[in-house]
């Protein structure tokens, strides 16, 4: 199979005002007629100029702030580290929580012809360090004095970087570094720059080709350190022209950002997908006020991973418990009706009027204020991705009238692989391949994929990249799924995570792992197995849900290890493990578990930030527990 590429301009359309390529993955990739993404940041801003780009809480009040203002601030920040010395080609790191100086550093370092790479705020100065070296990173940007102190303490092993460049001043006004600058500093350094060289930053915007690297996106490293993954201009707008097609934007919308902008997927729906389909982006305050912020905001749509999805669900489960008899029995009664309704629609038929005017009176009495006072009236579609979620849990959202979609894709193809949609959706699946994209299953049971969004290669490193790409060309995912007649995709595990238990039998527990995590009171599940004679569960309770439980029931604790301790809240669990085992067959069956007593974050290596476990880093530093089930 050869990716098309045409002699004469492709055929393009115009989906909610945005003309695009009319024949996905086909060469040239178009957006507006632009084939980078710099070309398409440029376009924007001068269309757009005085409308809201972003906005961002000051004070404890949202502030606007215009695409005249995105433009502005990259220009001072793009030829700002042009007068530092920065060359094309180069890699810049941006250390930092969301905000709106990330999107504008990114999009800055991009236009000047340099390659943005995020580094998670949770990374620890060795991390750090290992990613600047690898990188070659020169110019590092930090948010605060928190980070700024990780690059102090490893400043001598990086001693090629030249410019810190901090975001944030508070508590450094007395900062004397030579290597540090703050951003205003930064920017009046642009400012001067452009003076002397008017139109310089528009002329480095020309040269961008499609094949020039933009990003370098480091995996999770779960397995081994982090590698770095490159992504051209032309794979974002690949994926630009695919996600117009599968699920268009339209300019009223507005998105929560929330997720680190590290990530590919918070990359896609907060700093590309706005701009190639004009809408505007909202900056949680923090991880922690982000429900808060999803009601003040209320978007169009809303992209989070499946533990976020699990915690809302949870919260309204817990509210449902402390309403009214007469309140629960109502909750209960709108969503048996919106579940009806639901069940219809996801297997793709009409709903009977009866049913749908039954909905139509609980959707009007409970549901609607539901979704109000969760942040969801206005919101066309959610989105869910990067990990395993409980085709139960999708259900539930349809049911109180939120479209909860699936999609698949990972860094190595611009994270956009396979995706569900309103009307052409599939509960288990993660949806069909994209507009212009492949998706085909090998021998072994892995998935593999075609076309533009499929990643450059990872940088300096030609053996990694020979081995992740099949001799015909195609991405080899490590992922394992299969594809049904219609063409959807299901994801049934990694490769590497597949148990081969002592008796031969394989056996993918994604699948289980997804099941256990519906239940309100299991935030993670990690199922161990491999070379044993029966499957065994390393278990984190949700705090707050199982805290509810024991206050409730007037069980002692003290911390959250003698809350996993508690025989209540084990027998809790062991129900709870005990329901989803009738759903598999014997030998898939947990037998055994045992509880994780230490509250995990992102911070703490077993798992990711977007707070995936790390079923390696669990496996060793809980062997204990492991050894005491077997």
């Amino acid at each position: 199979m050869n990716i098309q590429t045409t002699s004469q301009p492709p055929e393009q359309i115009e989906i909610n005002g945005v003309i695009v390529s009319a024949t996905p993955g086909q060469k040239p990739a178009l957006v507006d007629g632009c084939d980078t993404v710099v070309g398409l940041f440029q376009k924007r801003c001068e269309q757009l100029r005085d409308r809201t780009a972003h906005r961002e809480k000051d004070l404890g009040i949202w502030q606007a702030y215009s695409w005249k203002d995105y433009w502005t601030h990259a220009k001072w920040i793009g030829l700002g580290l042009r007068a530092l010395g920065l060359e094309r080609g180069e890699v810049v790191s941006i250390l930092s929580e969301d905000r709106k100086e990330w999107l504008y550093a990114d999009m800055g370092i991009q236009c000047v012809g340099g390659i943005a790479s995020g580094v998670y705020t949770t990374d620890s100065a060795s991390q750090l360090e290992y990613l600047l070296r690898d990188s070659g990173s020169r110019f590092l940007f930090v948010e605060n004095d928190e980070q700024l102190d990780k690059f102090l303490e490893i400043e001598e092993q990086a001693s090629h970087v030249t410019k810190v460049i901090i975001l944030d001043q508070d508590g450094l006004h007395d900062l004397r570094h030579d290597k540090c600058v703050f951003l205003d500093e930064l920017y009046e350094t642009g400012r001067a720059y452009e003076a002397d060289n008017h139109g310089v930053f528009e002329e480095e915007i020309k040269k961008a080709k499609p094949e020039d690297t933009g990003l370098l996106i480091y995996t999770s490293g779960t397995t081994g350190m982090p590698k770095g993954a490159m992504l051209s201009q032309e794979n974002v707008i690949s994926a630009c022209v695919s996600g117009a097609h599968a699920l268009p934007t339209m300019a009223s919308d507005e998105q929560l950002c929330f997720l680190p902008l590290c990530h590919i997927l918070e990359r896609n729906v907060s700093a590309y997908f706005p701009i190639a389909g004009k809408a505007t982006v909202n900056f949680a305050e923090s991880t922690e006020t982000v429900f808060d912020n999803l009601q003040e905001v209320s978007p169009a749509h809303f992209t989070a991973v499946p533990r976020v999805w699990e915690k809302i669900y949870s919260r309204v489960l817990v509210l449902a418990q402390e309403a009214t008899p007469i309140g629960r029995l109502c909750f209960n009664l709108a969503v048996k009706a919106g579940l009806k309704r639901a069940d219809y629609l996801l297997d793709r038929k009409p709903v009977p009027s009866g049913v749908q005017l039954n909905y139509a009176i609980w959707d009007f009495l409970v549901l609607r204020n539901l979704r109000r006072m969760l942040g969801m009236d206005k919101m066309r579609r959610g989105g869910t991705g990067a990990a395993p979620i409980s085709p139960e849990l999708i259900r539930w959202y349809w049911a109180i009238g939120v479209q909860l979609l699936e999609g698949y894709g990972m860094t190595e193809n611009a994270g956009l692989a396979s995706i569900n949609v309103p009307d052409d959706n599939k509960l288990g699946s993660v949806g069909k391949a994209v507009p212009g994209f492949d998706i085909r299953i090998a021998e072994d049971g892995e998935i593999q994929t075609y076309g533009l969004n499929n990643f450059q290669g990872y940088w300096r490193n030609n053996e990694k990249t020979v081995e992740t790409f099949t001799d015909d060309g195609w991405l080899r995912t490590g992922d394992v799924g299969k594809l049904d007649d219609d063409g959807f995709l299901t994801i049934t595990g990694r490769l590497k995570d597949i148990i081969i238990t002592a008796g031969g039998k394989n056996i993918t527990p994604a699948e289980i792992e997804s099941r256990l995590k519906f239940s309100h009171y299991i935030s993670d599940a990690v199922v161990i197995g491999d070379a044993r004679k029966y499957l065994s569960c390393l278990i984190m309770i949700d705090q707050e849900n199982v805290e509810k439980f024991a206050q409730d029931r007037k069980v002692p604790f003290s911390d959250f290890a003698s809350l996993c301790a508690a025989q209540d809240v084990v027998e809790l669990i062991q129900a709870e493990v005990d329901t989803v085992n009738k759903e598999f067959a014997r030998v898939e069956q947990i037998k055994d578990f045992r509880l994780i007593n230490v509250l995990l974050t992102a911070e703490d290596e077993e798992l990711t930030a977007t707070m995936k476990l790390k079923r390696s880093f669990v496996e060793k530093k809980h062997a204990g527990l492991i050894e005491e089930m077997y």
